[in-house]
């Protein structure tokens, strides 16, 4: 392995590490903190997304699985996709219509559009020589499949759970 490949492996293993683990203390914490799973539940259909349980689940369980095989670099495309799947419809349902900074009040959209790049990126140039994908064979050396999969399950599954599932309240007024 050469020295640019080595180096290059540790970047990927500390974005995968990072985003991976801010992914699993992300669905842990929808479902045990606070409110725990029934106030997730509460605040998805408030958001609009019904059933506000269905999506509470959906949404924390995606964020686990999809923490978790980024951190052992396992089928990366599909946790990539479990990435920019949640984060789209987070930002579409939640965080768009706050502006761009994540200080502003109801979150702006800042820090969803940064883990939807990098679920992107890391989908296209997958895990790197320190993974399980590496270990097995599989999405490695990177492909277009890795970018199909990433973008097609994650882009598309989101456009999918929106339309079927998004009915936000409507300004009476209007």
């Amino acid at each position: 392995m050469s020295n640019a490949e080595i180096v290059t492996s540790v970047g990927l293993l500390a974005v995968r590490w990072a985003v991976g683990i801010v992914f699993i203390a992300h669905g842990y914490n929808h479902i045990f903190g606070g409110g725990k799973i029934a106030g997730t539940a509460s605040w998805f259909a408030g958001l609009g997304m019904r059933p506000g349980w269905l999506h509470a689940w959906t949404a924390s369980l995606t964020e686990l699985g999809a923490g978790v095989l980024l951190v052992l670099g396992l089928l990366t495309p599909l946790a990539s996709a479990g990435v920019i799947g949640t984060m789209v419809v987070a930002l579409v349902t939640n965080h768009l219509r706050n502006g761009f900074f994540i200080f502003r009040p109801g979150e702006g959209y800042e820090y969803v559009v940064t883990l939807i790049a990098v679920g992107f990126g890391l989908g296209c140039v997958g895990s790197g020589r320190f993974s399980l994908d590496h270990a097995i064979g599989l999405f490695d050396p990177p492909n277009v499949t890795g970018l199909v999969i990433a973008a097609a399950a994650g882009f598309g599954g989101a456009a999918l759970l929106l339309l079927t599932s998004w009915r936000p309240e409507r300004d009476r007024a209007n």
